[in-house]
């Protein structure tokens, strides 16, 4: 797994590279000093629509807290680590569900009832991207003439939808971490650690108890939706600043279709190459020049980084500081 971490790695910056030199460094550097300060403008823009998405994750965990024991503010941090880790890390897009349930534990002790409110998140989640970048395809299709690239992704966007439906049905309506916990059981002996601390079948009350929620679910799932949505702001910003302004429906159609690339690209570590190069084939079908369409891509990056390396940091002085208070494993 290190290895393919190492060759996507690897793969992923020759990509940038290629981009980069294909578009040319005094043109894109032309496009951020036309653009000037205003671009930092997008940092707070993406904190806003984190802020939605920690809202929705919060209506899910309210029955397992109804105290209101983990805040907004810090399930907003634990929610800003949970992203840097799945976009700068090579965890394969579910690392920072891992981190993020282990971050929350500080508030709230119950690791079943945290993991439940994440599994179902993350599946609202996966609807949520299909009908946002379902409305992405409908809208370059559009914009586009048809093009074949676009409807390469509406199709493989059409022939995946069974698995997350399956995935969804499963959890649902069968008893997949019961059957998980006695597998665990038989393949690693009563004593492991894992087996310890999994409770198969609590986890899959628990998410049939949040499933029984509609209309939670549809709250939660709505503000998902509405920070998607608010997402495109970002592109269609800074594309206005680096001096190629485009409508809503052409913004919305870009981050919808880069989204769907940079999801399809998971193992990629941090989507490196395949984000810029997504972003540049979508923003180029929409009309928008090459220079301008990768600066795109380059400040959608740098935002990242600008967000993610400081709750990466963040992260790691608090785990630094559990490891002491534990005190030296004997």
């Amino acid at each position: 797994m290190k290895r393919l971490a190492w060759l996507g790695t690897i793969g992923g910056l020759a990509l940038l590279t290629a981009l980069i030199v294909a578009q040319g460094w005094p043109a894109i550097l032309a496009a951020f000093f036309h653009a000037g300060w205003p671009l930092l403008l997008v940092l707070p823009a993406r904190l806003l629509t984190l802020m939605l998405d920690t809202r929705a994750w919060r209506l899910l965990l309210h029955p397992f807290d109804p105290r209101r024991a983990a805040g907004p503010l810090f399930l907003l941090w634990v929610g800003t680590v949970r992203e840097a880790v799945n976009r700068l890390l090579p965890v394969a897009g579910v690392g920072g569900e891992v981190v993020g349930v282990r971050l929350a534990r500080l508030r709230i002790p119950d690791t079943t009832a945290l993991a439940a409110s994440v599994i179902v998140e993350v599946l609202l989640t996966i609807i949520v991207i299909y009908l946002f970048c379902g409305l992405g395809v409908v809208l370059m299709a559009h914009l586009a003439a048809g093009l074949g690239q676009v409807w390469i992704v509406g199709a493989a966007l059409l022939l995946s939808l069974p698995l997350p439906l399956l995935a969804w049905w499963l959890v649902r309506y069968g008893a997949p971490f019961a059957w998980l916990e006695r597998w665990a059981l038989r393949l690693l002996g009563p004593q492991n650690r894992l087996v310890l601390h999994l409770d198969g079948i609590r986890l899959d009350a628990c998410i049939k108890r949040l499933f029984g929620e509609h209309g939670r679910l549809a709250r939660a799932g709505g503000l998902m939706l509405l920070s998607y949505l608010l997402g495109i702001f970002e592109t269609w910003y800074a594309l206005a600043l680096l001096g190629h302004p485009v409508s809503v429906p052409a913004a919305l159609a870009i981050e919808a279709l880069t989204q769907a690339t940079r999801h399809a690209s998971f193992l990629v570590p941090a989507g490196l190459g395949v984000q810029e190069a997504a972003v540049l084939l979508f923003s180029r079908l929409a009309g928008v020049g090459g220079e301008v369409a990768l600066s795109l891509a380059l400040v959608k990056r740098m935002r990242e980084l600008a967000l993610g390396v400081p709750a990466l940091l963040s992260w790691q002085w608090v785990e630094a500081r559990r490891l002491r208070a534990d005190g030296p494993v004997s």
